[in-house]
């Protein structure tokens, strides 16, 4: 048992030091020495007299023990009281060097206690500093949340998702099951080539064994989320492949995704890697299902899951001893990533988490990219892996989006540096793009970039200036852009990951296109050179505008006519696929009235001219259409001597500001 301290359990017995009175021992007879007064001098009348032969113990100079022991307990009270009070400063403000300049040098029992306290005081505030940062660096990389398992009330984290990203209610389960297998392998196969080569967020062999374990009836070895990963794939492979509404692919996407749904409660468990490729999936499929989900809140809660789960921090080297896990938590995250920002970006909203807070490596293995045989087999090796060039392309997108629109709205200092160096590094990315990539995932990843530069250059309220050079850019990659995707609308929009966001952008671009039109319509029917402007030393240089080659009769203003009429053709090819689609086909014929009526005008006018005015035959030379080098603009090589660029003008585009385009409900 630990000795208990003296000062807190003090001796009831003391010794005194008893000491005869002076008038005892003048008189040399034995003094008993009571106190106050010694038996002999109280027999003789002497009380007050009775006093010690010196005064060790006087108060004055009565012989008094007791004072001499008050003495002592007030000043041990004051060297308490002193110690309690000292504690408590260093314990709140640390040491106070102006208080110890008081303390009594010869009270060293004090200045000790002092000192052990200041010490400790110390010890225990490094210890909290150190296991605050300990759980904070250990919250980012294993962190868990289970806040949501079954209640009383019976309601579930899947309930609470379900209930805030259902649009329309999901029709109950077909009694019959699963499609024959070579129906489900085609599925498969669809969703593999086009969808998974994108967003790899889980394991081929995974999907392959839980396909075996379920159409051999084997129950026991499949949980809730491999069967929700089966019906989700399907569900995507089919929907993906839909021409029209309610058509048989849709039909049965929808069935399939019904019956995923019976293994929603334990598949959207919050605190399994599970839990993030299922939400994942369901993003994926909403993004093709508009009508029944809501992708822009679902994506908030998949993110929101990752960072629950720490997997936008990478582990710490310590615990990185498998590989392939590592991997596949890297493109799990980049998965997510890649879907919040072109999603937030297509409905103008903000991120849901920035990019500050991100520290993952890209995954080295992003996907093997090669469709999945019949046979579960792979088939043909592919080197180009699209995942990392998507991840790439989103990583970029996502810093100058931030800058430009969910920064402060103070202008940039210089706003034309900027711009010029997020155009010149995505420039560099899309020449990067290998040879080896199947035609439709070139071809919309060459769209993806048109559509970029045009969001990145158009007027924002960090950058609200814009140039005669950059109304020309935006001009060219619009009409760029919006005729490919008028090819890809006719060719059934199946022969890449083209969703109903792809109608959101278009309509963006188509709006982007008709402000630029009202704004210099002169400038780019008459189809002037605009030189780049200057570029600061050390500055990137602004982005060449796409040489072009015309047709024979065929002008700026031919482009912009033919364009314009396509349009809504674009966005009703959509519609058939998209009823959404339909209101902005609408939408879109209000705005570009006014616009195409006074094109035309311009056109009948050329022609009258033309018609009336007698002219030498001449010879006319064409000039190619657009050129690009695997879907990018070549660099000019040449500019007109002594042609200064122009100055800014301060352009107010109405209704084409990306943060009003989209008014979709936001998360809070």
């Amino acid at each position: 048992m630990p000795r208990a301290s003296f000062s807190r359990n003090p001796l009831l017995r003391v010794s005194r030091p008893v000491s005869a009175c002076s008038r005892c021992r003048a008189a040399k007879v034995k003094c008993d020495g009571k106190l106050p007064a010694c038996t002999a001098c109280e027999k003789a009348g002497r009380e007050n007299d009775c006093s010690a032969a010196n005064d060790q113990f006087a108060r004055g100079k009565e012989r008094s023990y007791v004072a001499a022991l008050e003495l002592r307990i007030e000043k041990l009270e004051r060297r308490l009281q002193y110690a309690k009070s000292r504690k408590a400063s260093v314990a709140l403000h640390g040491p106070d060097a102006s208080a110890m300049a008081h303390v009594d040098r010869r009270d060293s029992l004090a200045s000790i206690r002092a000192a052990i306290h200041r010490k400790d005081a110390k010890s225990r505030e490094n210890h909290d500093v150190n296991s605050i940062v300990s759980d904070f660096a250990s919250l980012s990389v294993n962190a868990t949340t289970r806040d949501f398992e079954p209640s009383a009330s019976n309601i579930t984290f899947a309930g609470l998702v379900l209930a805030a990203t259902t649009n329309d209610q999901i029709p109950g389960p077909a009694p019959q099951g699963l499609p024959p297998r070579p129906a489900a392998h085609a599925m498969i196969q669809y969703f593999m080539a086009n969808i998974y080569t994108l967003f790899p967020c889980f394991s081929e062999t995974t999907l392959l064994t839980i396909l075996d374990d379920v159409y051999q009836r084997d129950d026991r070895m499949v949980k809730d989320s491999g069967y929700w990963l089966l019906y989700m794939v399907l569900a995507i492979g089919a929907t993906a492949q839909s021409q029209r509404i309610n058509d048989d692919n849709y039909l049965h996407g929808l069935s399939f995704v019904s019956k995923a749904l019976l293994y929603a409660d334990r598949a959207l468990a919050p605190g399994h890697v599970s839990q993030i490729q299922s939400l994942l999936l369901l993003t994926l499929y909403s993004m093709f299902d508009p009508a029944h989900f809501d992708s822009w809140h679902l994506i908030g809660f998949t993110a929101r899951a990752v960072v629950d789960l720490g997997f936008h921090q990478d582990p710490p080297l310590s615990s990185r001893s498998d590989k392939a896990a590592l991997d596949l938590r890297r493109r799990i995250f980049y998965c997510v990533y890649a879907l919040d920002r072109a999603i937030s970006m297509a409905h103008a909203r903000t991120f849901s988490f920035i990019d500050e807070a991100v520290n993952v490596a890209f995954p080295t293995k992003p996907g093997s990219g090669r469709p999945l045989s019949l046979s579960g087999s792979m088939s043909g090796p592919q080197s180009a892996d699209p995942a990392l060039l998507v991840f790439q392309l989103r990583r970029a997108q996502s810093f100058w989006y931030q800058e430009l629109y969910q920064s402060d709205p103070t202008p940039l200092p210089n706003p034309s540096a900027f711009l010029w160096q997020m155009c010149l590094e995505m420039r560099e990315w899309g020449e990067s793009l290998p040879s080896s990539l199947p035609a439709g995932t070139r071809r919309m990843l060459e769209q993806e970039l048109w559509y970029s530069y045009v969001y990145c250059i158009a007027p924002s309220a960090r950058a609200p200036h814009i140039t005669d050079h950059s109304r020309m850019l935006i001009f060219e990659y619009s009409l760029a852009y919006l005729n490919s995707m008028h090819e890809t609308a006719c060719g059934g929009l199946n022969s890449a990951f083209y969703t109903y966001h792809d109608a959101l952008k278009v309509y963006f671009m188509a709006n982007q296109f008709i402000a630029v039109l009202r704004d210099a319509q002169d400038l780019l029917i008459s189809g002037t050179y605009v030189p780049p402007p200057p570029s600061p030393p050390g500055s990137a240089p602004a982005p060449p505008i796409p040489r072009r080659q015309l047709r024979p009769a065929e002008d700026n203003l031919e482009r912009s006519l033919w364009c314009l009429s396509r349009i809504p053709e674009t966005l009703g090819l959509y519609g058939t696929r998209w009823e959404d689609s339909m209101m902005l086909k609408q939408s879109f014929e209000q705005i570009s009235t006014e616009t195409v009526q006074a094109l035309q005008k311009r056109q009948q006018m050329r022609t009258t001219t033309t018609t009336t005015t007698t002219t030498t035959p001449t010879t006319t030379t064409p000039t190619p259409l657009i050129n690009y080098q695997d879907g990018l603009p070549q660099p000019m090589t040449h500019q007109r001597p002594g042609q200064q660029s122009p100055a800014p003008v301060d352009v107010g585009w109405a209704a084409v500001d990306p943060a009003h385009m989209m008014p979709v409900a936001g998360r809070q």
